[in-house]
């Protein structure tokens, strides 16, 4: 097995693992936060459990996602399916934005009319404690295996399982604060925790909409990934650099100036060895190359 299968086999098994993992947690919180929610009166803890449950829809669009990216090219795909990772990356933005969208207007509902307003009972408050741990724990956990594997799509899923934590911190305090006499406090918890699903379904939805779109690489990668060609042995200059994002993956296509009176051979092997130097450094799928020929005896002309 080469290096690239070796590591794409790593990044499934570990999608698999993490998410599997937050599929567990989810439920049981789920659970949990409605029927406490319920029976303590809390809408920022329901609100909570139901982004919980927006969690494990995103868990299996996740689930789905990293089973065919895997796949190879085919006469559909000639590049992959690659990129079945941003849209899931897309897919999990929108459902943040559907689901702070609903929890919002139900808040606001609430703050609108007080008078509909209970007393939340304190085991509210132990169970969105309970939850807080638990989904913190879930976050570090989930962004390490994605860091580790550089998988954009699981560090969307973990950063969702973040929101959930820094909701249930929210709903803690809107409980706390009730629990205190501040009867609006657990509604504005609940539109609270609804804003900010609403700022990270929109950093996910427009960044995966661009990759979706053939943006090119930040500048940072790209003047690495410029560095390491024009530093190839043989190599005398370059220009037409362009990259494109598939799902994690980065396609590389450049013009290579080299010596022209190299032979075709001298001067395929200079390609390949620029083309292993970008791949073995960078996440890069592959590059494309093309080679200009230059004479390096001419001499400079000076208007």
């Amino acid at each position: 097995m080469n290096k690239a299968s070796q590591i794409d086999l790593d990044r499934h098994h570990a999608a698999r693992r993490s998410t599997w993992a937050s599929v567990a947690v989810n439920i049981g919180l789920s659970l949990l936060q409605i029927a406490i929610g319920l029976f303590a009166n809390s809408r920022a803890l329901v609100a909570d459990a139901i982004h919980s449950l927006s969690d494990l829809l995103s868990d299996f669009v996740v689930l789905f996602a990293n089973r065919h990216s895997r796949k190879g090219p085919d006469a559909d795909h000639p590049y992959g399916h690659l990129r079945y990772e941003t849209a899931a990356t897309l897919a999990i933005g929108m459902l943040l934005i559907a689901v702070g969208l609903g929890m919002v207007w139900n808040a606001v509902s609430a703050l609108q009319n007080p008078e509909t307003i209970e007393a939340v009972h304190p085991a509210a408050l132990v169970v969105a404690i309970v939850a807080l741990v638990g989904k913190e724990l879930l976050f570090r956990y989930m962004l390490r295996v994605a860091t580790q594997v550089r998988s954009t799509m699981l560090v969307a899923n973990a950063w969702h399982a973040r929101s959930d934590a820094a909701s249930s911190l929210v709903v803690s305090l809107g409980v706390l604060a009730n629990l205190a006499g501040l009867p609006l406090a657990d509604p504005l918890a609940a539109c609270i925790v609804a804003l900010m699903i609403l700022r990270m379904g929109w950093k996910f939805s427009i960044g995966a909409f661009h990759d979706l779109t053939d943006r090119a690489v930040d500048h940072d990668t790209e003047q690495r990934i410029a560095t390491l060609l024009r530093t190839t042995p043989g190599v005398q200059g370059i220009h037409e650099l362009r990259t494109r994002k598939l799902g994690d993956m980065i396609w590389v296509e450049v013009d290579l100036e080299m010596d022209g009176s190299l032979t075709i051979a001298q001067g395929h092997a200079i390609a390949v060895l620029a083309r292993e130097r970008v791949m073995q450094a960078e996440p890069v799928l592959d590059v494309m190359t093309h080679f200009d020929p230059v004479d390096l005896h001419k001499p400079a002309h000076h208007p």
